[in-house]
């Protein structure tokens, strides 16, 4: 199974090296931590929302999901893209629950239905509530978010968020892919590996869906598909 950091992949660069992890990696499915930006994949993908993407994309996607429809054809241009937002995936017999968005403390008690414009980027208290709803008597296997627990990165401060912290918790997944950082680092939080990815665009993973080892790979930089 392949695993992917953040691609922002609006930048064609970027996005070149995306499609080159697919490619070399040659999987079947796909999982990523959010700021993708791109939205027709070459293999079916189930992925968490960043807090760089195409907004109206990702509100369509969500509808979508929220309406219970599948997602596709979905709008022009998304194909293969399985948003979670608070919900539950069978992907590859493994379990994976996926908490969409940024934290944002001045937005955080906010409805959804409140945050217009790049402001829709953040999660809230209710999307949050709905996740560990979703996982906490789900045994779940991996656990996808955008921002980090406290513990994991280090700038000289711990950016990491209290709520990913609750969530972590509360749903004791056995491993939680995390995106935002571009930086890959690991811990273990009670009986939880955690994990920051490393940008697409530099490394890309392959996931063993029966021991969730993880392995990483350099991405090649596609030029041998110009």
């Amino acid at each position: 199974m392949l695993v992917l950091g953040d691609a922002h992949a609006a930048d064609p660069d970027n996005r070149r090296r995306l499609l080159a992890a697919f490619e070399r990696a040659d999987a079947g499915v796909a999982l990523h931590v959010g700021d993708l930006e791109y939205y027709d994949l070459p293999a079916p993908t189930w992925f968490v929302a960043g807090n760089n993407e195409d907004f109206d994309v990702i509100d369509a996607l969500r509808s979508a999901v929220t309406d219970g429809e599948d997602p596709e054809p979905g709008p022009a241009g998304v194909r293969n893209v399985h948003l979670l937002a608070g919900q539950l995936a069978e992907v590859d017999d493994l379990t994976v629950l996926g908490l969409s968005g940024n934290y944002a403390p001045t937005r955080y008690d906010f409805d959804r239905a409140e945050l217009s414009g790049d402001r829709r980027r953040h999660f809230t208290r209710a999307d949050v509530e709905h996740a560990i709803d979703s996982g906490r008597d789900a045994d779940v296997d991996v656990l996808l978010t955008h921002e980090a627990p406290h513990g994991l990165i280090s700038y000289g401060y711990d950016p990491g968020s209290d709520p990913i912290d609750e969530l972590i918790d509360a749903v004791e997944p056995s491993l939680c892919l995390v995106g935002h950082h571009h930086r890959h680092a690991e811990m273990t939080v009670a009986e939880s590996r955690v994990v920051s990815l490393a940008p697409a665009w530099e490394s890309y993973y392959d996931l063993d869906p029966a021991t969730l080892a993880l392995e990483r790979f350099e991405t090649p930089d596609g030029s041998e598909n110009d």
